[in-house]
C-alpha cells in the first residue's frame, strides 16, 4: 500500500500520508483516482471508487489536515476548516468517518479548491517535492 499519496486540484498541490487501516488500504489500492471535488465549508470531497464500511474509531470531529472515508457516499473528504455542520471553530464532517490520512504541511492551499474543479489522487513518487 502507498503510504504518501499527491492531490491535486488545478495549480493546488498537497502532499498527504495514508494510515495503515482497512479503509486506507482501499483507498491505495484503488490509486490513482480522477474525480471533482466539492466544496463544503472547510471540507473539500470527491467520489472514489471504494467502498467500505465505518471501522472502528470513525468519528465527527476532525482536525485540520486529516483525510477521511466517507462510507455513506463512498467519497474521501479533505478538512481544514469549519463546515456547515461546525460547532464553533470545530471541523466537523456530516457523519461520522474513517481518518485514513493526514495532509503533510500547509493546508491553507486547500481553501483555492472550488465546485467542480477536476481533482487526482495518485501515489508520491520520491521526488514529489511540493511547495
Amino acid at each position: 500500500m502507498p503510504r504518501q499519496i499527491v492531490i491535486t486540484a488545478g495549480r493546488v498541490r498537497v502532499l498527504a500520508e495514508l494510515d495503515d487501516t482497512p479503509a486506507a488500504a482501499a483507498i491505495g489500492e484503488a490509486l490513482p483516482i480522477v474525480s471533482e471535488a466539492n466544496r463544503w465549508g472547510g471540507e473539500v470531497y470527491f467520489s472514489i471508487p471504494v467502498e467500505v464500511d465505518l471501522e472502528e474509531g470513525a468519528r465527527e470531529v476532525l482536525q485540520a489536515g486529516e483525510l477521511a472515508c466517507w462510507p455513506a457516499g463512498n467519497v474521501l473528504c479533505i478538512f481544514f476548516g469549519p463546515t456547515p455542520a461546525s460547532i464553533g471553530n470545530e471541523i466537523r464532517a456530516a457523519s461520522a468517518v474513517n481518518v485514513v490520512g493526514r495532509v503533510c504541511g500547509d493546508v491553507e492551499p486547500l481553501w483555492r479548491i472550488t465546485d467542480g474543479m477536476a481533482v487526482s489522487v495518485t501515489v508520491a513518487q520520491k521526488d514529489s517535492a511540493v511547495p
